[in-house]
């Protein structure tokens, strides 16, 4: 079967070489226009912080003049796919150069400061028909080249190259960038005088693996988790290696090749924070210049007046505290004063003080901002209720945890003892039903962040931060929503582990000391999931596992494979943020650790988790099965039965998934017969070998990775992918400031246990419950630093590319395809009105509960800005 496979692709290759090479021959004797499309940066200074806000604040893109890159500035060379050059290891025939000529106006650039250039190919039959160009920059700066364009090419009509890259001046290159015509071909396929420029391309991509990369590069290269830590600033900033190691496994980065540290030769050296936009990622990964910007608001906010002084003994000292819940609520009023600093004061010199005050969100007179969050928007108080509480666990921003409970005492790989006091509450509130029978029932559910946090407690706790392992028992109730029934909390012994552990339950109440030490349990199970959340649902099973796709999509895949089309567009900027997160939020010392409980653990607890990750399992009908969330059921719509027929993510993450299964399956389908294709794709191969061998290495020995040995296989892996990168990310991220803008509903930390019997601590629980509360969770500094950073991390930028949308209609040649693609668009938006139907029926009440906030972060599309919904096709945020 494979030699006949293999004859009739070779056949198939010939043949449609011979139809080309007819084609060719009406070429002779004229010309063809052409148009190209580009756009101009100039060049901004990422090393000077106030210069590059100042530059923001101009605008980062040129109006471009045809007389700056008219003439020769610019060259292109457009390549046979049907001649060979025999006197240049068979590549294709290369033609003359030729030069961008006046400026034209079309509707091809779209955005601001794009401008398009005419220019001429000259017929010739020793080129034929072009299948991809050259072109060679001579102009002093870099450019964006976004399309280019054949006109009436005989035989074909016109004849697209989707670029969208940087092309930087001709001496920053050792040869001339390389772009490919938007058909589509799998490596056994390829016309054979572009075979050699395509396997160049690759190898140009992988680079050698050695020197510091420059800002113009595109290699793309692994490396571990290595620059996290600060050495020359002592102890207190140094974390371990993540990656190339059983003891802290983890999915590889990309390498930036900057220098070991002096202090310790396995560390990288990092940048200057001020230098921190400037991180290395291949040049096509970086940010566009609005992302830039919006990123640049965050970092003015933050190190402005949000950031704690560098010196970690300022921190030790007790912030101004929130007094009460009015308080809070000041700040989404303009009502918190901003106070100058030194760092303020010297960048007002340079920066205009109305966009100062944008930047910052303050008003003329220095009052903070924030837009309301969407949980207190109608209601300010509903937030606090136990029925709020539960909800959140099935349509909140970390939806993903919850587990149906399937045996009691609760499965433990640490401890499979519980606290005997959980089983009586439980039954106390089931309604004449034992325990054994709920469970049965499948009436039982829990939110266990036991086995997560107890490896890390007595360390945690030593750090400001004092908090609890917590398990959460529910009952489901025949309205269809969730009542909490007991809060354990629990604790390493103070006389040390081989004493065990000291574990207190809690019951709901709602009054008097009670209701107190209720509302502390509901508190710290907010500040574990808050932790679990970033560090674990969010950052690692999103923005870290999907690294190592892009690299080895880029590394092995060619950009006229099938597969690298498919998946590209869901890879857009993930590399630059996750680039920005090790600077100054994953880091030691960094944002994140300064505002969720783990501290100085938070990336030791992802490690620890990413043991456990399973490629397979990431697909969410075998997520939900695996929790418990689902049963296998033949006759239920996705062949699922959800055990709560109410539960938002689920429903709405069913129809997604849907969608881009059969999205995927149609385009794959397309391309790839049978196995044995699968099978023979060489490129396919050695990108699936070394996303397993290299950039999930520690993991490479696991049974469940698939073969890549069918075409099925191939279907669920993509689809995987692409809900990963797509979907997932959007439920989990773009959720974070309407439910987590307001601290009290989401704290994520605790800076002290529940306070002993008989002092005054313990008094104020009684007398001032507010208080006791706000006493307990985040600090005010430190909430307003969170604050900010989940708003920018839940807002969508101007130039967003959402799910069932291409930011270049030309993005392949081949009209199967873009019908499939038209079908998965036109399914999304029927899924979008199922959304609001949904949300309309009032007997699905976890959909919008007592706060009156629908669920709507699987709503595919969206506006600009702080939406709580949309489905962007990538990580880009």
């Amino acid at each position: 079967m494979a030699d006949a496979t293999t004859t009739k692709s070779v056949a198939s290759n010939e043949n449609g070489n011979k139809k080309m090479r007819c084609e060719a021959e009406e070429l002779e004797g004229g010309r063809i226009r052409g148009q190209v499309v580009l756009r101009k940066k100039k060049a901004t200074d990422f090393t000077s912080f106030a210069s590059t806000i100042v530059e923001v604040g101009r605008g980062l893109v040129d109006k471009v003049t045809g007389h700056e890159l008219g003439g020769k500035d610019v060259s292109v060379q457009f390549i046979s796919a049907v001649n060979a050059d025999h006197g240049n290891e068979l590549q294709g025939k290369l033609g003359n150069p030729v030069h961008l000529e006046d400026p034209v106006k079309t509707s091809a650039c779209s955005t601001p400061g794009e401008l398009a250039f005419s220019l001429t190919h000259h017929l010739d039959r020793e080129i034929g028909v072009p299948g991809a160009f050259l072109i060679r920059n001579n102009h002093h700066s870099e450019f964006f080249l976004k399309t280019v364009t054949l006109e009436d090419v005989p035989g074909h009509g016109q004849i697209h190259f989707v670029c969208n890259s940087w092309v930087y001046p001709a001496h920053c290159y050792a040869k001339d960038r390389i772009f490919f015509a938007n058909k589509t071909y799998l490596p056994s396929e390829t016309p054979a005088p572009l075979n050699k420029y395509r396997e160049e391309e690759l190898e140009n991509l992988r680079g050698d693996g050695t020197g510091e990369r420059k800002e113009w590069e595109r290699v793309y290269d692994y490396a571990y988790y290595n620059d996290l830590s600060e050495p020359q600033k002592g102890p207190n900033y140094v974390r371990p290696i993540l990656g190339g190691s059983t003891d802290h496994p983890y999915p590889r980065r990309g390498r930036t090749g900057r220098p070991p540290t002096k202090e310790d030769p396995d560390v990288e050296s990092r940048l200057p924070i001020l230098q921190s936009l400037s991180i290395y990622v291949p040049r096509d990964e970086r940010f566009s210049h609005i992302k830039f910007s919006d990123l640049l608001a965050f970092a003015v906010k933050s190190v402005a007046h949000f950031l704690i002084p560098a010196a970690e003994g300022q921190f030790d000292r007790t912030p101004r505290e929130f007094d009460n819940f009015q308080e809070i609520l000041k700040v989404y009023e303009g009502g918190i004063k901003l106070q100058k600093n030194q760092f303020i004061e010297s960048i007002m010199e340079s920066v205009p003080s109305e966009m100062l005050r944008e930047l910052l969100r303050t008003d003329s007179d220095g009052f903070l901002k924030f837009p309301t969050p969407q949980v207190i928007k109608e209601d300010k108080s509903a937030w606090s209720t136990d029925e709020e509480f539960a909800r959140e666990m099935l349509a909140g921003v970390d939806p993903v945890l919850i587990c149906c409970l399937q045996e009691f005492p609760c499965k433990s790989k640490l401890n499979p003892e519980n606290n005997p006091d959980m089983r009586v509450y439980i039954e106390e509130n089931l309604s004449g039903r034992t325990l054994d029978e709920a469970i049965k029932e499948k009436k039982l559910f829990i939110l266990d962040h036991y086995d997560t946090l107890m490896p890390f407690l007595r360390g945690i706790n030593t750090t400001s931060t004092k908090t609890y392992a917590t398990r959460t028992l529910l009952c489901l109730k025949e309205d269809g929503t969730l009542k909490p029934l007991a809060i354990e909390l629990i604790l390493p012994h103070p006389d040390g582990d081989e004493f065990g552990e000291i574990s207190e339950v809690y019951k709901p109440a709602k009054d008097g000391i009670e209701g107190t030490l209720w509302d502390l349990a509901k508190a710290y199970v907010s500040v574990n999931d808050s932790g679990y959340h970033q560090l674990i649902s969010h950052w690692l099973k999103t923005h870290a596992i999907i690294e190592p796709f892009i690299i080895a999509t880029n590394r092995q895949l060619s950009v006229l494979h099938p597969i690298h089309k498919l998946l590209h567009p869901h890879f857009r900027d993930t590399m630059s943020i996750n680039g920005f997160a090790r600077q100054i939020l994953i880091s030691a010392g960094g944002a994140l650790e300064m505002t969720v409980f783990p501290a100085k653990f938070s990336l030791e607890m992802s490690c620890a988790a990413y043991k456990d990750w399973v490629f397979p399992e990431q697909a969410l009908p075998a997520d939900l099965i695996k929790r418990g969330m689902a049963v296998e059921d033949a006759n239920s719509r996705h062949g699922l039965r959800l055990v709560i027929e109410d539960y938002p993510f689920a429903v709405d993450g069913l129809e997604i998934w849907s969608a881009i299964e059969t999205w995927v399956r149609d385009y794959c389908s397309f391309y790839y017969k049978n196995d044995e294709m699968v099978q023979e794709d060489t490129e396919l191969q050695s990108w699936w070998k070394e996303l397993r061998e290299v950039g999930h290495g520690d993991l490479k020995d696991k049974p469940w990775w698939p073969k890549m040995q069918s075409l099925d296989e191939l279907i669920q892996t993509c689809t995987i992918i692409i809900w990963v990168a797509s979907a997932l990310h959007a439920a989990i991220n773009f959720g974070q400031y309407p439910f987590g803008g307001y601290p009290p509903n989401r704290p994520a930390m605790s800076r002290r246990l529940i306070p002993e019997e008989g002092t005054p601590e313990y008094e104020e629980l009684q007398t001032n419950r507010e208080r006791a509360l706000l006493k307990t969770i985040t600090p005010q500094i430190l909430s307003l630093l969170g604050i900010s950073l989940v708003e920018i991390l839940s807002t969508h930028s101007p130039d967003e590319v959402y799910l069932g949308q291409r930011d270049t209609a030309e993005w392949t040649s081949d009209e199967a395809p873009l019908q499939a693609f038209e079908k998965f668009g036109k399914r999304l938006e029927e899924i979008e009105q199922r959304i609001t139907d949904m949300n309309s029926d009032e007997r699905l009440r976890n959909r919008a509960g007592l706060v009156r906030m629908p669920y709507t972060l699987l709503y595919p599309s969206s506006e600009v800005g702080l939406t709580g919904k949309g489905i962007p096709n990538s990580i880009s945020i």
